[in-house]
Order: structure tokens, then sequence, then C-alpha cells
């Protein structure tokens, strides 16, 4: 009878353990339909990712600009598409005869497509065929209406002078060009 008993014991206990394992086996697994899946926020995510990229842009079939990045996103599908480098870009514009006409500079760059619009953040630069020199921290180039502009701090480096100022507007070679708010002119000294 003892024996007996050990068997139904041992009887109960694996069909107890067994009941066990086919429960936590299929309680815990679940199919494909019953996991969820979060929708993929096209906006938020980039069509195109590049690193240290070089590429000319053109015009008509006239080869415009030429860019130079080490980062390039290009978001197609946000509700204003645009073009971001996080890393800061390097930008030449040739005039029809393939010659620079103004490059620029700066830490950061965004580019609204359908706009037409450029926003250049952190210690932008740019050089006009003159060989001035236009420095500030945030500027704007609507290519559309061929303009360049800000509202920050702009300094201006000549070869005979510095001009320093709040706010400017200017062609978008940077040949023509008004201060809004002129803080003042430094001559600069034929020996610098």
């Amino acid at each position: 009878m003892y024996n007996q008993h050990i068997k139904y014991n041992i009887k109960c206990l694996t069909i107890a353990l067994g009941a066990v394992v086919l429960c936590f086996c299929t309680g815990c697994k679940k199919t494909e339909s019953e996991i969820p899946v979060k929708p993929i926020d096209r906006t938020k995510l980039p069509r195109m990712y590049a690193e240290n990229v070089t590429t000319l842009i053109s015009d008509s079939g006239i080869t415009r600009y030429r860019i130079t990045t080490p980062v390039w996103y290009i978001y197609d599908k946000s509700s204003e598409p645009y073009w971001a480098f996080p890393k800061g870009v390097h930008l030449q514009r040739f005039d029809q005869s393939f010659h620079v006409d103004a490059e620029i500079n700066c830490k950061k760059a965004y580019y609204y497509q359908v706009r037409q619009l450029w926003r250049l953040d952190g210690k932008v630069r740019m050089i006009n065929l003159q060989g001035d020199m236009f420095e500030s921290e945030q500027v704007y180039w609507n290519q559309r209406d061929q303009k360049i502009y800000s509202d920050s701090l702009i300094k201006i480096t000549q070869r005979t002078k510095i001009i320093t100022g709040l706010g400017f507007e200017s062609n978008q070679t940077l040949t023509q060009y008004v201060i809004k708010k002129p803080q003042g002119i430094i001559p600069v000294s034929s020996a610098m």
C-alpha cells in the first residue's frame, strides 16, 4: 500500500508539473497578431542619411552649388520637407562661368525645400567675390527671392574697414547689402 501511495503521489506530481509547464508555455507565448506593433512615424525619420558628402546641385542644367558636409539627412515626409546638416556645411555658389560668387560655412544648417529657404546656425561665415567676410550666429538665405538676411549681430570685414550692426539684408551674392541697425565702422590699417 505504501508503494501504491508513492506511485499515486508521483503520478499526481507529474500531472501537476506537466499542467504548470503547459500553462506557462502557452500562457506566455504570444502569437504575432497579439504582439503590439508601434506604427513608424515617417515624419520623424529621414529618408536618406549620408556621411562625408560632396555633391553638386544644378539648376536648368547649370551647376549652381557645391555642398560639402560630414552628415546629411533628408526628411521628405515631414509636414515641411527639409534637409538637415547637424554637423555643419560648406556651400559654394557658382555663377554662369562656374566661378565661386558666394561661399558659406556654418556649424549647423537646414534647407526647407518647398520655400527654397536655408537656415544657417552657429558661427556662420560667408565670403563674397570681393573677399568681404560676413559673420553672424544665424542667417537665412531665400533662394526664391535671391536674398540673404539676418536679425542677429553681423560683422562685415572688408579690406579697409570692419562694419558691425544688428541685422542685415543682402542680395545672394553679398554685393549689395543694408545693415538694419549699424553699431560701428572700424578702420583697418594697411599694416594688418
